[in-house]
C-alpha cells in the first residue's frame, strides 16, 4: 500500500505538467477569443469576453487562476453546449469505457489462444500464418478498418447498424475496429513471452515430473508469460479511452473521443481541456493498476 500511495503522489507533478502543456497549447494556437466568438462580433463583445475569461491578466496569473479552477473541478462552461465542460465529458465517459472494455475483451479472446498456439507450434506454417495475420492487423489503421467494416457488414450485408449506440449490435463493429490492432499486438507479445518462458528450467522440470503438456503450457508457462502482457493491456485500455478519436467519429459513437474532435473543430477550449485532463487521469490510473496486477501475478516482484 505504501508503494501505491507513493505512486499516486508521484502522479501529481505529471498532472501539473499536463495542465501546463494544455494551457500553453490553447494560447499558442491563436487568440482564444477569436477562436470562440463569431467573426461578426463587435470589438466591445470581444473585450467583454476577454475580460470574462480573465485574458487581460498576464500569463502567470492566468495559469494560477486556471489551476485554482481545476482543483475545484471547474474547467469552465462549454459555449457550444451551454453546460459545464467537465460534466459534459464525464457524461460521455461511460460510452468510451464500454467500448474500451468490449474491445479489450474481444482482443483478449482472440490473442491468448493464437499467441499460445503460435508459440507451441514455433516455425510451423501455422506459426507463420498467425504471425503474418498479426502484422497485417497491427498495420491496419483503425479508421480504415472501421470504414471497411461498415461497407461490408452494414452497407453490403445489412447485418449491423452503421452508427449509434445503445445495443450490442451497435458495439460490435467499433469494438472490432479498435480491438483488431490490440489483438495483433497482444498475440505477438504473448508468443514472444511464451517462447521465453517455455525455454526456462522450471518448465523442463515440470515436464520431467510427468505433467500433461496442457498443464505445463496453460498453467505454469502462461501465468509467467502474462506479466509483460499486463502492461500492454493496461496501457492499451487507457489508449482506447482517449485514442478512439477517429473511430468514434466514424461510427458516431457518443464517447469522449468524438466529443473531443467536435470540441477541437468548434474551438470549444473548455471541453478540450477537460477531455485531455480526463484522458490523462485514465492513463495514470491504468499504469497504477498494471503495477498492482504485477504484484498479484508474481509475488517475487518487490517494491521499495
Amino acid at each position: 500500500m505504501k508503494y501505491f500511495f507513493l505512486n499516486v503522489i508521484k502522479t501529481v507533478p505529471v498532472l501539473i505538467l499536463i495542465t501546463l502543456i494544455v494551457f500553453i497549447l490553447v494560447r499558442v494556437t491563436g487568440d482564444p477569443v477569436a477562436l470562440m466568438i463569431s467573426e461578426n462580433a463587435t470589438e466591445q463583445e470581444k473585450a467583454e469576453l476577454r475580460e470574462a475569461l480573465g485574458l487581460n491578466d498576464n500569463l502567470i496569473v492566468q495559469y494560477i487562476n486556471y489551476m485554482g479552477s481545476i482543483i475545484q473541478g471547474d474547467f469552465g462552461e462549454s459555449f457550444r453546449y451551454n453546460t459545464d465542460a467537465l460534466t459534459l465529458v464525464l457524461d460521455r465517459l461511460p460510452a468510451s469505457i464500454e467500448l474500451a472494455i468490449v474491445s479489450m475483451i474481444l482482443a483478449t479472446i482472440v490473442s491468448v489462444p493464437l499467441g499460445i498456439l503460435s508459440a507451441i507450434k514455433r516455425n510451423s506454417l501455422l506459426d507463420l500464418f498467425i504471425t503474418g495475420i498479426s502484422v497485417v492487423g497491427k498495420a491496419m489503421p483503425n479508421f480504415w478498418l472501421g470504414i471497411m467494416l461498415i461497407l461490408v457488414f452494414s452497407v453490403m450485408l445489412s447485418l449491423l447498424p452503421v452508427s449509434g449506440s445503445g445495443t450490442l449490435a451497435h458495439t460490435i463493429l467499433p469494438a472490432v475496429a479498435l480491438g483488431t490492432g490490440i489483438a495483433a499486438e497482444m498475440t505477438r507479445l504473448i508468443r514472444s513471452s511464451m517462447l521465453e518462458i517455455l525455454g526456462q528450467d522450471f518448465i523442463r522440470t515440470a515436464r520431467s515430473k510427468g505433467l500433461f503438456e496442457a498443464v505445463v503450457v496453460n498453467v505454469h508457462a502462461f501465468r509467467n508469460a502474462l506479466i509483460p502482457v499486463v502492461t500492454i493491456m493496461a496501457l492499451q485500455t487507457s489508449t482506447l479511452i482517449g485514442g478512439t478519436l477517429i473511430t468514434e467519429t466514424v461510427f458516431a459513437w457518443p464517447g469522449v473521443g468524438q466529443l473531443l474532435i467536435q470540441a477541437v473543430n468548434l474551438r470549444d477550449m473548455a471541453v478540450v481541456q477537460a477531455a485531455v485532463f480526463i484522458i490523462a487521469i485514465a492513463v495514470i490510473v491504468s499504469n497504477l493498476l498494471a503495477d498492482l496486477i504485477y504484484r498479484l501475478l508474481d509475488p517475487r516482484i518487490k517494491y521499495d
